[in-house]
């Protein structure tokens, strides 16, 4: 799922975005009581106190391999077997639901966030603070947040994760004279003064529906801060309050220094543009550097974080998706997961994992970035740093939602800007359906 450069280290595929089709069609067929396809763990988890098992979603070569080498020093320290099952990454997104409610592995590989909570609330994930107790010290408070349940307790271990930010080519700003603008008034300047420049101020391409999700967040979470954003996602705040209406009309203001055409582009050719200095900035997440193939072109890649909208709420929510490892309901070896993810979640086993995967960056501030790139030093530091993190609006909120609700909802806010009031009205009535059912 993941492609590595030649030239050198590449930040993450976006193709994880497929799991929204996946997890999104899983809870809602699990919601409309439509039976799932069988769970994935064939073999269910291991009674063998001397082995833990995990159920894994890296079937991707990069991944896979470097996640081998994590558990087979894992084995060597604890003396314990680990036994991974792996599945086809969508395969295991579509069956997840069933799988937990099966006889499903020890331990399992996930989301943080709202994909965590919901089968924590649903009693398929176990809590693990005992964990916690020995692993804290590891993670910035941001990263501890996103691994708590609803309930208060800890119910996940992170791993990896990659910022969503603005990007640019210093070149491009050298040879004009640009500033990195930290206010909403300096980036809608900024945007007027490339378009005189005859450049495209904002890549964007929308034809696989997922990158306008990042657009809003963005601009969400900076005018109406971090809590709204959870309640928005939750569905507990409604989506015709003023302060949603406020996102669309900032949205609205910048929308015509978007680049044309996008919903006929994919993100891959929309950064193209940014590659051929063709455009002066993207919104994106770091998987953007996959598409500069030229080290030279990549070395001249750099990002800031989304503008300053509202002060009270600055630039300290960072969109960092993060993925890590759960506890399944009734685990067999209760001892060796626990051994398990205390290992995890050590800087160790984050540095040892990134040395066969270096598109994204260690979860805990307490790894090591020396073997880090530029890029993803800043990345690394952008998220250490922040106050709090969101996790794509994809997986912050229930993906049946996102999918069938609000991508072809912001597409038609993009296609229609004056449509807005009807537009919200008709999200909040599907949301209310939606989020009724279990």
């Amino acid at each position: 799922m993941r492609d590595i450069s030649p030239s050198g280290p590449s930040l993450p595929s976006p193709s994880r975005r497929s799991l929204l089709r996946g997890a999104g069609g899983a809870v809602l067929l699990a919601g409309a009581g439509v039976p799932l396809l069988s769970a994935c763990g064939s073999s269910g988890s291991s009674s063998d106190p001397k082995s833990v098992s995990v159920g894994s979603n890296d079937s991707d070569a990069v991944p896979k391999k470097a996640y081998a080498d994590v558990y087979a020093a894992f084995q060597k320290q604890s003396g314990l077997t680990v036994k991974v099952n792996t599945k086809d990454h969508n395969t295991f997104q579509e069956q997840i639901n069933s799988y937990l409610q099966g006889t499903p592995d020890d331990v399992f590989k996930w989301f943080a966030g709202y994909r965590m909570q919901f089968f924590a609330q649903k009693g398929l994930a176990s809590p693990i603070d005992d964990v916690w107790e020995k692993i804290g010290g590891n993670f910035p408070d941001a990263m501890k947040k996103l691994s708590k349940g609803a309930d208060g307790k800890y119910y996940f271990v992170p791993m990896t994760t990659y910022p969503w930010a603005v990007f640019y080519r210093k070149s491009v700003f050298a040879q004009h004279g640009y500033q990195v603008p930290t206010t909403w008034d300096q980036l809608v300047a900024l945007c007027k003064q490339m378009k005189k420049d005859g450049l495209v101020p904002i890549a964007f391409g929308d034809k696989d529906a997922w990158p306008a999700m990042g657009t809003f967040d963005q601009i969400n979470f900076r005018l109406n801060g971090y809590d709204f954003h959870v309640e928005l996602m939750a569905g507990k705040a409604s989506w015709t309050d003023a302060k949603v209406k406020g996102v669309f009309d900032h949205w609205a203001e910048i929308l015509p220094y978007h680049q044309d055409g996008f919903m006929g582009r994919t993100w891959q050719d929309a950064a193209q543009t940014l590659v051929s200095k063709k455009a002066g900035m993207y919104l994106l997440g770091t998987f953007v550097g996959q598409q500069f193939s030229n080290k030279a072109d990549l070395d001249d890649l750099d990002f800031f974080p989304f503008p300053e909208i509202n002060s009270a709420y600055g630039q300290d929510t960072v969109e960092a998706p993060t993925d890590g490892f759960m506890v399944s309901k009734s685990p067999k070896n209760k001892a060796g997961v626990t051994k398990l993810l205390e290992y995890l979640g050590t800087p160790a086993a984050e540095e040892l994992y990134l040395k066969g995967d270096p598109s994204v960056v260690a979860a805990s501030n307490k790894a090591s970035t020396a073997a880090y790139s530029p890029l993803q030093k800043k990345a690394f530091e952008m998220i250490a740093g922040a106050k709090s993190l969101t996790q794509f609006m994809d997986r912050d909120s229930r993906p049946d939602f996102t999918s069938t609700v609000m991508q072809p909802s912001l597409q038609k806010f993009l296609q229609n800007p004056k449509g807005v009031d009807s537009l919200l009205s008709s999200i909040e009535r599907q949301k209310k359906t939606i989020f009724a059912s279990s």
